[in-house]
């Protein structure tokens, strides 16, 4: 991956972090379970083409080799989303993007509660990416999780992330 399309993916992911929390200096992830001193969760199973990646105020973040995708997963509990429905939540992660086009958006169960999926096609700096994003409210948290390709994405892609968020679970912080 060049030092362009590295920067590129950190800039998109950076706007997204004006909504996430940093990152905790303790936080751990041994693959599958995520801990901090916030929160807690269990994510879905990741493919092999994932690569584990550092993003400043990110929880999680991966490259996928296979298709040049970038995945995201940001969490923050006690700061917004009590009373924010989950469309205002979804629309303020793209707030700075031009030519937003919604592909499809849909209220689906998530760890037992409902969360929001919206794929969309949005310009950052004039560059067009295909974004799927999951957006959930539980417990005074709000989680979401990001796929962020190009405007043609992979099947095999959106299928791991889909996968990988649907493994999606909150657990007891220890």
């Amino acid at each position: 991956m060049g030092t362009q399309t590295r920067r590129r993916a950190a800039k998109i992911l950076g706007w997204f972090a004006v909504w996430a929390a940093a990152a905790c200096a303790g936080a751990q992830f041994d693959g599958s379970v995520f801990r901090s001193d916030e929160l807690a969760f269990r994510v879905g199973p990741v493919p092999a083409s994932w690569r584990r990646i550092q993003v400043d105020q990110a929880l999680l973040a991966y490259r996928d080799d296979a298709d040049s995708s970038t995945i995201a997963v940001n969490g923050r509990c006690g700061k917004d989303g009590d009373d924010v429905p989950l469309e205002a939540l979804t629309q303020h992660l793209f707030l700075l993007f031009t030519d937003r086009q919604i592909v499809s958006q849909q209220h689906l169960p998530m760890d037992g509660r409902e969360a929001l999926r919206t794929e969309l096609i949005a310009e950052l700096d004039g560059v067009p990416k295909h974004y799927t994003v999951y957006v959930l409210k539980k417990d005074g948290c709000v989680y979401d999780f990001f796929h962020i390709g190009p405007v043609q994405p992979s099947v095999q892609s959106q299928q791991s992330f889909d996968q990988f968020v649907r493994g999606f679970s909150t657990q007891m912080s220890s």
